[in-house]
């Protein structure tokens, strides 16, 4: 069924009045063919790569945000893994510089983000692998764009145990070196990463991919909310068709432009991620349509049964509007991004462990919530390795963006500034899981893994 430009104009009111944006257009590049023994010529080779394609992206992005009068808030580049076009060059000086090389190209370009920069590590760590994490304190500091990721699980490989292990205290020293701990926003770790997921920091350009694929994420709370809000008496079943077809004009409008600008740039048109993602602005928020639904605050009995109804209805709006929705597609419940989750968790409303069980049915898991800077580093590890067990067994993908703040305690708020807002740091519980964590090795594969 074609897309028509009606279907974009009735649109319009959703993007004056309800913050209805693309929340970014990302563009999946190919760096294999740039590996070079000589370390300068690699670096000028993905230099130039990077900004070249950058460049057009973000030229004709502007162009499209002109025509149609809807706002594409973020041009962004998503690479191969660097773990694996690095693998002649391990080590920590020459990651830190490739580092540097690829935050300058974007920066050139007019790119607000570089993901990719990370490992696909579900099943064993390579020597390149180890080196990359190493890097990441001085890489996440030391650069402005540059998002990185590991991969440290799935459904069909298990959960490498002793790749999260050693995350705690490479956060920690990440945290240390950057200003309010903002590095360790730039960092996440994930179970079953889809290969065309347009958001940060978790976007890279998949092994499986061809040379170029341009994703596209939207994001709608506010429009969720305007309707949940008109709609106050209807019951589940209502309610979720009211959800559901909102979502699938937001999703029509999303892929006019992810095509027409993959058409102009001369690229393959990847997919259309329909996540609902807050963000800082008043009345964006994710907390706010649960709490339309009628639990009177977020983190409340009621809330993971509100989350599943909306994941749900996003899900299926998306699905009826394109055969091309992918990435991760469902809903975002960061912290320090939205305003709602904020206001839960200082006045106790939610805490980390009801966190924990709504990203049993968000399309995430736990995003953007801070924690005391002294929080031990076996601690931090247990909390990824829950958080990732939940992905695993459930077949999902999950994901953590934890914050270890240095000298701040539980109650404190961190003010992070621009689009990641502030994390209030929240409790941990005080008791270790050290010598559990210690055991190391694999998590092995349910059996969900044998089902072919």
């Amino acid at each position: 069924m074609a897309i028509t430009i009606d279907e974009v104009y009735e649109t319009a009111s959703m993007i004056l009045y309800q913050n209805f944006d693309i929340r970014t257009v990302t563009l999946g590049i190919n760096l294999k063919g740039c590996i070079d023994s000589d370390f300068a010529k690699f670096k000028k080779k993905v230099y130039e790569k990077i900004c070249y394609n950058a460049k057009s992206l973000v030229k004709q992005a502007e162009k499209i945000e002109s025509k149609y009068g809807i706002s594409i808030v973020n041009k962004r580049i998503a690479i191969t893994p660097i773990s694996i076009i690095m693998e002649t060059h391990p080590s920590r000086r020459k990651f830190l510089e490739m580092a540097q090389t690829i935050d300058m190209a974007a920066k050139d370009s007019g790119i607000s983000f570089v993901g990719g920069f990370g490992a696909l590590v579900h099943k064993g760590l390579t020597d390149s692998d180890r080196m990359l994490i190493d890097s990441l304190p001085e890489v996440l500091s030391k650069t402005e764009r540059v998002c990185a990721f590991l991969n440290a699980g799935s459904n069909v490989a298990g959960l490498n145990i002793d790749a999260v292990n050693l995350l705690g205290k490479m956060l920690k020293e990440t945290a240390r070196r950057s200003r309010t701990g903002i590095g360790c926003a730039k960092f996440v770790v994930l179970v079953n990463a889809p290969e065309d997921n347009p958001f940060m920091a978790g976007a890279f350009h998949g092994i499986g991919e061809g040379d170029f694929a341009l994703n596209i994420g939207i994001s709608g709370p506010g429009v969720v909310r305007s309707v949940v809000e008109k709609n106050k008496d209807c019951d589940f079943t209502q309610l979720s068709e009211v959800i559901k077809r909102t979502t699938f004009k937001i999703t029509r409008a999303g892929e006019l432009v992810g095509r027409e600008l993959a058409k102009n740039m001369g690229v393959d048109f990847g997919i259309v991620d329909i996540s609902l993602a807050p963000t800082t602005a008043e009345g964006d928020s994710v907390a706010k349509i649960v709490e339309g639904f009628g639990i009177e605050k977020i983190g409340a009995h009621g809330s993971t049964l509100a989350i599943a109804l909306l994941m749900d209805a996003v899900k299926k709006g998306g699905a009826m509007a394109s055969g091309n929705v992918g990435g991760l597609s469902g809903t975002f419940i960061p912290i320090s991004e939205d305003l709602g989750m904020i206001d839960a968790v200082q006045k106790k409303a939610l805490g980390l462990d009801k966190l924990e069980s709504l990203t049993a049915v968000c399309s995430v898991g736990l995003d953007m919530f801070g924690v005391a800077g002294n929080t031990p580093a076996e601690t931090i590890n247990a909390i990824i390795a829950d958080e990732l067990a939940i992905g695993i067994i459930n077949n999902k993908t999950t994901a953590v963006r934890i914050l270890p703040i240095p000298k701040k305690k539980a109650g404190d708020l961190v003010k992070l500034g621009g689009l990641l807002g502030s994390v209030p740091i929240m409790d941990v519980n005080k008791y270790s899981a050290k010598k559990f964590m210690g055991r190391g090795g694999r998590f092995p594969a349910p059996v969900t893994s044998l089902r072919n």
